[in-house]
């Protein structure tokens, strides 16, 4: 009779645990293959979380939804433009640059050439050829890369007309779509989404609020850092640096190559680069220990583990956009799994813990 019952248990389990798997593979499946809807869909979702408390202050003070809702994503929308000027317009400067960064990369091949042939005996013909080859699989490449470089920046233009309407409609219709879940959870649950919904709002409020004002003073400290080194277009490398780091581990390495580049080609001491891999080093350092935790703490209280799945698993299935969603996705399934009974063993493994 143990044995039976122990051989139904297993049972059981199992089926759980088939159930969840093929939940998960539908949910993968539907989440790449839908992107071109889900990615300005979410985005626009994750924009509505973050302004509903300023359009709820508003609409407190007797202002019309409609036109609250315009006016803080009119705010929003001017920031990034803001933004987006200010690097437009250091970008116009570094280009007018480019051909003398262009003569001091001929001088460093030149002397790399000088190199091969004084020291390892490489013969000028030899180099040519290689050269040559090298040259050949760049073009053999290039039209495949800039028809790919347009396409994603028409894909990007798009969603980003797209994000702002989304929101709008997220945040006008709001009660619609709470209306919606309440019906989706069933009456058991509401005091466990209303309480899922809120916590959202407020964490996510203080996320990004306060991780924007961190990209800022890191991207002042990296400017800071490159003008005493004397690198050319300090504020349009330390601006951008700064927003790449969105993109956990990956983003700083990325947009700190150029820089270093830009140092090595311009500059006559291999200090300079070196220079500026210890300005980012330093700012990097401070970010993590000091300026995030005091100015953003841990609202969403996910451990180390989870960001980086959350970023892996984003970066499979909707590349550099998954990387800045999912970790607001997995966020939430941390906030629900606080809230409810039946999903604490994945609370357990969302949430940051002090070591053993």
């Amino acid at each position: 009779m143990e044995n039976v019952n122990q051989d139904n248990k297993n049972s059981y389990n199992l089926s759980v645990v088939l159930k969840y798997l093929q939940f998960i593979a539908v949910s993968a499946l539907l989440l790449y293959f839908g992107k071109t809807l889900l990615i300005p869909l979410c985005f626009g979702l994750l924009v509505a979380v973050i302004t509903y408390p300023m359009s709820k202050w508003l609409e407190n003070r007797k202002w019309p939804r409609a036109l609250a809702t315009a006016l803080v994503l009119t705010v929003v929308i001017l920031v990034f433009m803001s933004l987006a000027w200010l690097l437009f317009y250091e970008f116009r400067l570094f280009l007018r640059d480019v051909p003398q960064i262009k003569d001091r990369f001929l001088e460093v091949i030149n002397d790399i050439k000088n190199f091969l042939s004084t020291s390892l005996n490489i013969l000028p013909d030899t180099q040519k050829k290689l050269l040559e080859n090298i040259s050949a699989g760049l073009n053999k490449n290039m039209s495949g890369s800039l028809s790919s470089a347009v396409s994603v920046t028409a894909a990007t233009l798009f969603n980003l007309v797209l994000i702002p309407i989304y929101a709008a409609l997220f945040l006008y219709n709001r009660g619609t779509f709470v209306k919606f879940l309440h019906s989706v959870v069933g009456t058991e649950y509401h005091a466990q989404l209303n309480s899922v919904l809120h916590q959202s709002i407020v964490s996510y409020f203080k996320f990004v609020k306060g991780t924007f004002f961190v990209y800022c003073i890191v991207g002042v400290l990296n400017s800071l850092g490159l003008l005493m080194l004397g690198i050319q277009h300090a504020v349009l490398f330390g601006m951008i640096t700064a927003f790449m780091t969105i993109i956990p581990y990956a983003g700083i390495i990325v947009s700190a190559a150029l820089p270093v580049s830009v140092a090595l080609l311009t500059k006559d001491s291999f200090w300079y680069p070196i220079g500026v891999v210890i300005v980012f080093t330093v700012v990097q350092y401070l970010e993590a220990n000091v300026i995030y935790p005091r100015i953003v703490g841990q609202q969403l209280n996910l451990n180390t583990w989870a960001v980086l799945v959350s970023v892996f698993l984003g970066s499979l299935i909707w590349g550099i956009s998954g990387m800045i969603l999912f970790i607001p996705f997995v966020g939430i399934l941390k906030l629900i799994s606080d809230n409810i009974e039946g999903w604490k063993p994945l609370n357990i493994i969302l949430k940051r813990e002090a070591p053993f």
